[in-house]
C-alpha cells in the first residue's frame, strides 16, 4: 500500500470550503484534469480516469458535520481517499488530501500523485475563492 498526503491552507471558512469541495456538480472544478466522477446514485458514482480510460465503480461520502468527504473504489479495492476540511481562526482553514492505493497498478507514480494533489488543492481555492468574492458583490 502506498499513501500520499497533501494540505493547504486557504483564506476562507472550513464550511465554505466544504461545501464547495462536496458539491457533486462542481467536482470537475477542481479535481484532476484526467479525472471525472459521474454520480449515479450517492454514494454510487462512477470515475472516468483519462490515463487508463477505464470507469471504474466507486463510493463517494460527504460528512458535513465532520467536514470531510471519502471516496473509494467500490468492487476492487485498489484505492480510497478523504478531504478534511479544519479552521484554523481568523478566517482561514487547512485542507488536507489523503489517497491511499491498495493496488499498485492504480498508483501513477509519487511526482504525479504529488501535482495532481497540489494542483486540485489550488484549483479548489480557486474556485472558493471565486464564489466567496461572487457572494460578497
Amino acid at each position: 500500500m502506498t499513501e500520499y498526503e497533501r494540505s493547504r491552507t486557504m483564506p476562507a471558512q472550513p464550511e465554505q470550503i466544504f461545501d464547495q469541495a462536496a458539491d457533486v456538480g462542481r467536482l470537475d472544478s477542481w479535481l484532476p484534469s484526467a479525472v471525472h466522477v459521474e454520480p449515479v446514485r450517492l454514494p454510487a458514482v462512477t470515475v472516468h480516469e483519462d490515463r487508463t480510460d477505464e470507469d471504474t465503480a466507486a463510493l463517494l461520502r460527504a460528512q458535513p458535520d465532520q467536514m470531510r468527504l471519502e471516496w473509494g473504489t467500490r468492487d476492487q479495492g485498489s484505492y480510497a481517499g478523504w478531504l478534511q476540511v479544519a479552521g484554523i481562526g481568523s478566517g482561514a482553514s487547512e485542507v488536507t488530501v489523503h489517497l491511499s492505493f491498495f493496488d499498485e497498478g492504480h498508483d501513477p507514480g509519487e511526482q504525479a500523485v504529488r501535482d495532481a494533489l497540489d494542483g486540485s488543492l489550488r484549483r479548489l481555492e480557486e474556485q472558493v475563492r471565486l464564489r466567496v468574492d461572487g457572494s460578497a458583490g
